[in-house]
């Protein structure tokens, strides 16, 4: 008798006591979070961890340029990591993942200020949002004590989550794919090896995993997890060299000569559109294949007006080379455009007209409810009209021989989709047409000619960015800069660009973004175990003693 009491008790005090991995399960988890209001000396305590993961969103942006510090990428995310895996719950962890999220989209486009005044701190509590889901993660998979199996969980899901959060804000609709991870890597073609064969969501993937994996090095207690973390920070550290050396360099055949005309601020539509034509014959005389103006280097409509193009006519005759201007004008149909023109010696062959608008910049979203914004900052006064699809320009090299071309305005090259359609599409080389005039003494300038490099070892093309007020640079099809003209010059950059051969396909051009799709995947599996595993603990927690 006094056998079966003793069993009784011991079955009792089994079912009564979670373990402390459930019960942190189930305080994580989100409907069964809903922890005691916080003492009073608690609160401050949280507001000073909040406050800090604010001032830790910032550390990233210093390994984008133009501070530059690339290395830095693969540990700056981890002072947020360690306050959102040190939350009390998931739900403060989740919180801090917000305020990070949000002092990273304060510090990383903190030169938007001019053109959307106000409208930034709402942008970085919106966008901040979705790196609340960045911090649910690591508090779930990595809150002591930490075992190997959770380690492991972790170097897959908070990857897989992050470039799920940057692949969400990098919808068009709200805002575009600016200040990506990845992009961090820009200066070092090894590294980008991995974007020829995931984009630059495997580069976001890989830095974002090595970062997990230092955090599990310093905080986990046992030795086997950070073995574990260590090997693989070590071979993904090794992942893009290696794939860079293994895979043989594009094929080479031929090459073109580009020029790139930066004719610095001149305010004057009339005398910007003089400046670039004097630059240009200033060219007569050099073997070019094709001369590239900036973005909005003039302000009339080529296929109306006369004089511009029949100016822009005879440049082409006597440099003995095609030109692409950027028409920034009103059309026939009253509305403002942007456009990529291609002119020859006869006249305009075509014309790409821009299809992904800056917010703010070029139009409000929701003009009626924000429309005001434009009254405290320099928003667009009127909504820009937006092309309806994307195609390759005909131009011809100095030879007569087809030079596809994938000529894309501005913002559009921080889209690695647009860039993989030309690829698609047949075009040997990219062209960015670009205009950072509001912009010029911050770091937007340098943030966004990277993005070129980025988009050439996607793709395995070379790829030119033509700037009115720099920079403008060229890259070859692994993203190794040729040469550059900065924000303090002005004239024209003439480059030899090695060309790859027609059809050249990276993996990235035929799998396009696996990367990000299987990352939403693995969320998606992750959000919907730990659900399913906090019911289960919920209802275990719940049953009555026997």
């Amino acid at each position: 008798m006094s056998r079966r009491i003793a069993h009784a008790r011991q079955a009792l005090s089994t079912t009564a006591a979670p373990t402390a991995d459930s019960t942190r399960d189930s305080a994580a988890a989100p409907a069964g979070d809903s922890a005691a209001a916080p003492a009073a000396g608690e609160r401050p305590r949280r507001y000073r961890a909040r406050f800090g993961a604010l001032a830790a969103g910032a550390v990233p942006v210093l390994a984008f340029p133009a501070p530059g510090q690339a290395w830095l990428a693969w540990i700056a995310l981890v002072p947020g990591l360690l306050l959102m895996q040190r939350a009390p719950s998931g739900r403060e962890a989740s919180v801090r993942g917000w305020w990070f999220g949000a002092g990273f989209i304060l510090t990383a486009m903190y030169w938007l200020v001019p053109s959307i005044g106000p409208a930034l701190p709402v942008l970085a509590v919106l966008f901040g949002a979705l790196q609340g889901a960045v911090g649910y993660a690591v508090h779930r998979l990595l809150h002591p004590a930490l075992t190997t199996r959770r380690a492991l969980l972790a170097l897959l899901v908070v990857p897989a989550v992050w470039v799920t959060t940057e692949y969400a804000r990098s919808w068009p609709a709200l805002g575009g794919p600016w200040a990506l991870l990845g992009a961090t890597q820009w200066q070092h073609p090894a590294i980008l090896g991995l974007a020829s064969a995931g984009g630059i969501w495997l580069v976001s993937a890989a830095v974002t995993a090595v970062n997990t994996a230092v955090l599990i090095v310093l905080t986990a207690v046992h030795r086997q997890p950070r073995a574990v973390a260590a090997l693989t920070a070590v071979l993904l550290l090794a992942a893009g060299p290696v794939l860079f050396a293994l895979r043989p360099a594009p094929i080479r055949t031929g090459a073109v000569t580009v020029a790139l005309v930066q004719p610095g601020i001149v305010e004057d539509p009339q005398a910007r559109f003089d400046t670039s034509a004097r630059t240009t014959a200033a060219l007569v005389g050099q073997p070019l294949d094709l001369v590239v103006w900036g973005e909005s280097s003039t302000a009339a409509d080529l296929d109306h007006e006369p004089v511009a193009l029949d100016g822009l006519r005879r440049l082409a005759a006597t440099t003995g080379a095609e030109i692409i201007a950027g028409e920034d004008a009103r059309k026939a149909d009253g509305r403002i455009s942007k456009d990529a023109v291609l002119v020859s010696p006869a006249g305009v062959v075509d014309r790409y007209r821009k299809i992904r608008l800056v917010p703010f910049g070029e139009y409000i979203p929701l003009r009626p409810a924000l429309g005001w914004i434009a009254g405290v900052s320099r928003a667009a006064g009127e909504n820009r009209a937006p092309g309806s699809a994307f195609h390759v320009l005909p131009a011809i090299d100095r030879a007569g021989g087809p030079l596809p071309v994938g000529a894309l305005i501005c913002f559009e090259s921080a889209f690695p989709d647009m860039a993989r359609t030309a690829a698609r599409d047949g075009a040997r080389v990219l062209v960015y047409q670009s205009s950072t005039s509001t912009f010029q003494h911050t770091w937007a300038p340098e943030q966004h000619v990277a993005l070129a490099a980025i988009r050439a070892a996607e793709t395995g093309r070379p790829a030119v960015q033509a700037s009115l007020t720099g920079v403008s640079a060229a890259f070859d099809a692994q993203g190794r800069e040729l040469a550059r003209l900065g924000t303090d010059r002005t004239g024209a950059l003439t480059v030899k660009l090695p060309l790859t051969a027609p059809g050249t396909m990276t993996w990235y051009d035929r799998v396009g973004d696996v990367v990000p799709m299987g990352a939403l995947l693995v969320t998606t599996t992750a959000a919907a175990a730990g659900r399913w595993r906090s019911r289960a603990s919920r209802r275990s927690a719940q049953l009555p003693a026997v």
